[in-house]
């Protein structure tokens, strides 16, 4: 299962979300602390920033090297500062490919989105449904074939008529619901538009897995932070509720509401 990370806040330097925190995204890749399946996250990273004096889209770095191991990290992640950034360090489901179209994080216009979870027997249970139940915009932002894609599409397809994330999220999360009862998934979301951040942690019929907030905390006064692991040692960290979503907005407050 991957591991997740979205900052919103003043502006940060990638590198200290990234790599500067004692328990970093660097430091999950392959010693992380409450996965739920697989051991190491080594099948590719990636993160998507904002710089709304550019353009209103996401720019994206994606690549299948496991994190300790591309050399250009680094200096990029040096470079980069941006005060809206969602970063993954993936571990593939089994079966799925390898490679840059399956790697985190998705973009489709304004939108960035993550997903920590699975389906199970994904081919047999969700795949067509999923593609046969969007509509055509959602359908071409496809480009590869894992299950985090797919739902993704499936959430870009309930938010085109709502400007509200989290709520478009929780409509996403109830009509897959209806559409497949019985499939066992996990569904820990984070999508951003680069002003605000919406989070789901949640899962049907299985366990839901991590996922923490943080507001204002010393490291990064000012800011909020979502994780699947705490990244930094501070009291206020909090775990989501499961099976719950939780907006938070340009101005750093945060409100949370149940599926």
């Amino acid at each position: 299962m991957c591991r997740l990370l979205a900052y919103l806040g003043p502006p940060a330097a990638v590198d200290t979300l990234l790599l500067g925190p004692g328990h970093s995204l660097l430091v999950q890749s392959y010693q992380p602390r409450e996965m739920t399946s697989g051991t190491v996250n080594a099948d590719g990273y990636g993160f998507a920033w904002y710089d709304a004096a550019r353009r209103a889209e996401p720019f994206l770095y994606r690549t299948i090297l496991p994190i300790w191991n591309d050399p250009n990290l680094t200096d990029l992640a040096s470079f980069v500062r941006a005060g809206c950034v969602l970063a993954n360090v993936r571990s593939a489901t089994p079966g799925q490919n390898l490679d840059f179209s399956n790697t985190q994080p998705f973009t489709a216009g304004p939108l960035a989105a993550m997903h920590n979870g699975f389906v199970e027997d994904f081919r047999t249970t969700l795949y067509r449904i999923l593609r046969d139940g969007i509509g055509e915009d959602a359908y071409a932002a496809l480009a590869g074939t894992t299950d985090s894609e797919h739902l993704f599409a499936w959430i870009l397809h309930h938010m085109a008529d709502d400007d509200d994330l989290a709520g478009g999220l929780a409509t996403a999360l109830a009509a897959l619901a209806e559409i497949a009862p019985e499939a066992r998934m996990t569904l820990n979301f984070i999508v951003s538009d680069g002003r605000r951040i919406a989070a789901s942690r949640h899962a049907r019929h299985a366990e839901c897995p991590s996922l923490y907030w943080i507001a204002d905390p010393g490291a990064f006064p000012g800011a909020v932070l979502v994780a699947s692991e705490p990244v930094f040692d501070d009291p206020d960290w909090r775990p989501l509720t499961a099976h719950s979503v939780i907006a938070v907005d340009a101005d750093g407050s945060v409100a949370e509401r149940g599926l």
